[in-house]
């Protein structure tokens, strides 16, 4: 799951962003290309009123993107594809390269158990057998 915050028209094209930050990580995460991940990996563009957010200085402009993943599924390769990324992602939708260093990227981990898919509060292990059972299922299917 992916969450980014930022002042209201700072993207042309949130939609458009969403759907490159979560088809970004897909890749980096190098899951396979299943329902169970197309379905379950997402972006959230949220936007906020200019002027409601500053850091210490008074400054505002920033963009925030934090990306929530089951725990252990990113390698630290993957943590800094994920980061320089999604960076350059933010400050090409907006058309402002200067946001490259105005854009903080946050990579939070759920607890083991906590990743909840389909009403159920999934351990890796579980999360591994889904997706090993779906490719089953659409092997089986195909």
């Amino acid at each position: 799951m992916i969450d980014i915050y930022a002042a209201e028209g700072t993207f042309g094209d949130p939609h458009a962003l969403a759907v490159e930050l979560a088809t970004e990580l897909k890749a980096i995460e190098r899951v396979p290309d299943i329902p169970m991940f197309r379905e379950n990996t997402a972006a959230f563009v949220h936007q906020i009123a200019p002027g409601s957010f500053a850091n210490v200085d008074g400054e505002g402009g920033h963009v925030r993107v934090q990306v929530l993943t089951n725990a252990g599924a990113l390698d630290r390769e993957q943590q800094l594809a994920v980061v320089e990324r999604f960076t350059q992602l933010v400050a090409d939708a907006a058309g402002d390269p200067a946001l490259a260093r105005r854009t903080w990227v946050l990579l939070t981990e759920a607890a083991e158990g906590g990743w909840g898919l389909w009403g159920h509060a999934h351990t890796n292990a579980e999360l591994v057998q889904a997706a090993r059972d779906e490719i089953g299922r659409l092997s089986a299917g195909a």
